[in-house]
């Protein structure tokens, strides 16, 4: 569940960082193919990039070796404490609930949507032409492309307003223009809860009909009525989803991207800006770091030359153990007494105690005590190439992984519970001690993108700036549209006299900004240095959590399961014994 959230969040992230790029660089440039291309290259990379995780593997060096507690034992406890049972809300499910209901109504919405497109193609007559089907209806709906489909009501318009129409579907036809809109609609079931995906599909169907404009603008020689035959559409408002639907209500805006001077193509420099964005995603959240700890045997300077295990099961006898400690004396200089030795009726060793030392210094004890007969272990030690020995214990669950301990006491001890009828009331057992005031490392800073001494805007008398005329309307009234026509020539020119100070501006900041992302590129070196070195601290700090609280938290669950049992049997012993106490 943690894993579909993430994964949620990430691509919400990508596809914000896609549309914000488009919407603050890109929208008002003529690139319209490109644009295209950028923001269906954003959808493919918020859904696949959150996927490629590169794994870095960074050696460490071995933290210091928890006391080990060989067979640690429990003493049951007289009395219990009954936990208070509450209802708590797994709100990942609720989440999920929610999102599940989007979904569904979505889907719903999209299934509808193509039976009503089925409904308006079903049983009409096509006009094979080329790679092209066409479809005269008679219902009132906005002409409008489904893949090589063009649909349209022929007694609505003239015929060289159909014209204009029909070179404009063909070009949403022949580039495949509807697989983009079902891609952009599949996303918004997907991510139906992020508002900027919807915002995210209306810059696609707009940058498709700024291509459609242009392609169809240059194969008509009448430029003006193509926008006169833009104009009579808006009177259109039946459209039918899931198709390039001629009709838009941003007419504004095409009509002037159709007007507007191409783009340079030194402008092709914003594309980049992506680049960096997600170089640093990569980096933040796409690179896994695993910190191993290098063991002992792993070191150049130190490689172990030999392992030597002396092997003590409950079987093995007096004369055997002595054999063992001579032969640690005299092979590796340790000494080692044994003591507490006890056996059972089986003579089976249940107890014993061994202090390791070298020379004056204790390095090691190992204590066990019971009544059970005690597992196999084994005392191993390692001698490496400097000539330092270590000693340690293995169990048989680690004898290809000993845990070497030197300069360090290792207490061992297990303890058999007792008769429960002779006990006093103890203690209930205490939870782990808090970590105290250990505070997690704190990441590094990532480098801002460096500002200095950007240019000043130029200074533009805003009540100067010409306002666009509004279109007459009636298209059909020619005088009005006479004077619109002469209206926009003259915004036109008004417009071109703005250029030069706003192009001699932009020119500016390119090279301003050419020089500041080669500082920002080697600030983002020494970034990713610290971030390697912030990723080992980081799995410093979690594994000592883990040893210091992991442990002990489920040794004192474990404990707690085996004290309920315990009270529930001595419970029974208490009222046994206020029986008998009562008869005598």
């Amino acid at each position: 569940m943690e894993a579909l959230f993430i994964f949620i969040a990430k691509s919400s992230g990508l596809l914000i960082l896609f549309y914000f790029a488009y919407f603050f660089l890109l929208r008002k440039e003529t690139f319209f193919n490109s644009n295209r291309w950028f923001l269906l290259a954003g959808l493919i990379t918020s859904v696949v990039l959150p996927f490629l995780v590169y794994t870095k593997i960074v050696w460490v060096a071995p933290s210091p070796t928890p006391v080990m507690n060989y067979a640690a034992g429990y003493i049951p406890h007289t009395y219990t404490t009954i936990p208070e049972q509450s209802i708590e809300i797994n709100w990942d499910y609720v989440v999920l609930i929610i999102y599940g209901i989007g979904f569904l109504a979505l889907i719903i919405k999209f299934a509808a949507d193509f039976y009503s497109l089925n409904s308006v193609l079903k049983g009409k007559e096509v006009q094979q032409e080329q790679d092209f089907k066409f479809i005269d209806i008679e219902e009132n709906i906005a002409p409008f492309s489904y893949f090589d489909y063009i649909v349209y009501n022929s007694s609505m318009f003239t015929a060289s307003e159909l014209e204009s129409i029909i070179e404009h579907e063909k070009v949403h036809s022949d580039q495949h223009h509807t697989v983009d809109v079902i891609i952009s609609r599949i996303f918004c079931v997907l991510f139906w809860f992020n508002p900027i995906i919807w915002l995210y599909k209306k810059a696609i169907l707009q940058n498709l009909e700024f291509i459609a404009d242009s392609e169809a603008a240059k194969k008509i020689s009448d430029k003006k009525a193509y926008q006169y035959t833009l104009l009579k559409i808006t009177t259109h408002e039946n459209c039918v989803a899931i198709t390039n639907h001629f009709y838009q209500s941003l007419i504004k805006k095409r009509i002037v991207m159709l007007n507007k001077t191409q783009s340079k193509k030194t402008n092709y420099w914003k594309y980049c800006t992506i680049i960096p964005a997600l170089a640093a995603f990569v980096f933040l959240f796409q690179i896994e770091i695993i910190a191993q700890e290098r063991k002992e045997n792993q070191k150049v300077s130190q490689k172990t030359t030999s392992d030597d295990v002396y092997k003590i099961e409950k079987t093995t006898t007096d004369q055997e153990l002595k054999v063992i400690a001579e032969k640690i004396k005299q092979n590796h200089d340790f000494d080692v007494a044994i003591s507490n030795v006890k056996r059972n009726t089986n003579k089976e060793l249940t107890a014993i105690k061994m202090n390791i030392k070298k020379g004056a210094q204790e390095v090691q004890t190992i204590q066990i005590d019971g009544d059970e007969p005690i597992k196999s272990f084994g005392l191993a030690v390692s001698t490496e190439d400097n000539g330092i020995k270590k000693i340690g214990v293995i169990t048989d669950g680690d004898t290809n992984e000993s845990t070497m301990l030197q300069d360090r006491i290792a207490d061992v001890e297990e303890v058999n519970s007792t008769d429960i009828k002779n006990v006093a009331p103890p203690s209930p057992p205490a939870p782990p001690a808090r970590i105290g005031n250990i505070v997690p490392p704190a990441p590094p800073a990532a480098p801002a993108f460096p500002g200095g001494s950007m240019p000043k805007l130029p200074t533009i008398d805003m009540s100067k700036m010409p306002k666009a005329p509004a279109p007459p309307a009636n298209p059909r009234d020619k005088v009005a549209m006479a004077n619109f026509e002469k209206d926009m020539a003259e915004f036109e020119k008004k417009m071109e006299a703005f250029e030069p100070t706003l192009s001699a501006y932009e020119k500016q900041v390119d090279e301003i900004m050419a020089k500041h992302e080669a500082v920002y590129g080697k600030d983002m070196e020494k970034y990713e240095i610290a971030m390697e070195k912030f990723s080992v601290e980081i799995e410093k700090y979690a594994k000592y959590i883990e040893e210091t609280v992991g442990k002990d938290m489920k040794d004192y669950e474990k404990n707690m399961k085996e004290y309920e049992k315990d009270m529930k049997a001595y419970e029974k012993e208490m009222k046994k014994f206020e029986k008998e106490s009562k008869k005598s």
